[in-house]
């Protein structure tokens, strides 16, 4: 999707939560990052997906902050709080009627924490009451497509997030699947990178690669060209995150997406509320709010 002016508004809100939880209590420092963005914003490709200026947001303010990971403590909070409430999700993933069901909701939930969004979602009450409100059609044709040895890539979107996921790609090898599962190339906002796999414990229950992108999602000219190549290999390509989204939605044929809509930006391309657990097939363009797929890169 292309970037709209309200995601050019949200970036310069961005702009000053970054620079005051890179450097707290430092006001000159705050306005040098905003007045610095701010002097970009003239020579904005709109034509891009919003990650994609996303990335050039939060490497400037790394640069002018001397901050490399801005939301560390963040992610590491995250992670340890999930970690903590796997267990408990793990049984009630394995009594529900459809595990797979069960686990990819509870997955879904876990895109609600996000650090780039200005609205607050309460991501641990939903998880206490599973509302069943995934796309039931979608959810059979990505069932149809499962089986021993099929591969499939997941495209990973935040730590915290990352732990959920863990019970989604279980659930998959119950199938008998072939998981990867792909991470950001360096920090960017709370994305999760290789060392949020490693604290979760994601790399020692499947193969886990690095996408190369420094964006808050996988914006293609931003990722490695092996990880491009085994995206093109997979059988099963899932999108985690609102952030894929944006950058894949258009760009990429035949990707079952998992979301959380948060944003009126993102509510309005797919036709669903914020809040609301979104799962579509790109490559079918009849599923509700799927978008039309550009084809191959």
């Amino acid at each position: 999707m292309q970037t709209s002016l309200d995601c050019v508004v949200c970036f310069m809100r961005q702009a000053l939560a970054g620079a005051r939880l890179a450097v707290p209590h430092d006001p000159e420092t705050h306005f040098r990052v905003l007045s610095a963005w701010a002097s970009r914003l003239q020579d904005l490709d709109l034509s891009q997906p919003p990650p994609a200026l996303a990335g050039e947001l939060y490497n400037l303010i790394a640069e002018i902050t001397g901050c490399g990971d801005v939301f560390e403590a963040e992610k590491r909070a995250a992670n340890e709080r999930v970690l903590g409430l796997l267990p408990g999700l793990r049984r009630s993933v394995a009594r529900a009627g459809d595990p797979l069901a069960a686990a990819l909701e509870v997955s879904i939930i876990g895109n609600f924490i996000d650090c780039g969004v200005a609205a607050e979602f309460d991501w641990e009450s939903c998880l206490r009451s599973l509302s069943r409100d995934i796309d039931a059609r979608t959810l059979e044709s990505f069932r149809s497509r499962l089986g021993p040895g099929v591969t499939v890539m997941i495209i990973g979107d935040n730590a915290g997030e990352i732990g959920l996921d863990v019970l989604l790609v279980e659930a998959l090898m119950d199938h008998g699947c072939r998981v990867c599962y792909a991470v950001r190339g360096r920090p960017v906002l709370n994305d999760a990178t290789m060392a949020d796999a490693r604290m979760v414990g994601m790399d020692r229950l499947c193969e886990v690669v690095s996408s190369g992108a420094d964006t808050p999602g996988a914006v293609l000219e931003r990722c490695s060209a092996g990880f491009v190549e085994r995206l093109r290999g997979a059988r099963v390509v899932l999108s985690k995150g609102q952030g894929n989204f944006e950058a894949l939605s258009d760009r990429w044929p035949e990707v079952f997406f998992a979301f959380k809509v948060k944003c009126p930006v993102v509510a309005g391309l797919t036709g669903q509320p914020q809040g609301r657990s979104v799962f579509l097939y790109s490559g079918d363009p009849a599923a509700q709010g799927a978008p039309q797929p550009a084809g191959s890169p």
